[in-house]
């Protein structure tokens, strides 16, 4: 234990995480099984999202109108899919080229 020594870390000029102390140990509990699974779980359906690393020349950008049923659609399966909208759509529009 470290008897309340620890440093603060400092993240900006707002934010400050106090130091811990023998009574954050002592309140401290192991977590249960069920908890432990659905931690894992929970990181396990994580996926990052937004935009993803530019590279270059790899994605042109581009303005497209779509049916709102369309639209709607892409956005469902995408959600089912756990990923973003328009990479549904550039996945599906890529199986479709030869």
């Amino acid at each position: 234990m470290n008897g309340g020594y620890m440093k603060q870390k400092k993240f900006d000029d707002d934010v400050k995480i106090p130091a811990l102390t023998d009574d954050d140990f002592k309140r401290a509990r192991r977590v249960t099984p069920e908890e432990h699974k659905k931690f894992h779980q929970a990181v396990k359906n994580f996926r990052l999202r937004g935009r993803p690393k530019k590279t270059f020349g790899r994605y042109k950008p581009v303005t497209i109108r779509l049916n709102p049923y369309v639209l709607e659609w892409a956005k469902d399966q995408a959600k089912k899919k756990g990923i973003g909208y328009q990479t549904f759509i550039n996945q599906t529009l890529l199986s479709h080229t030869g």
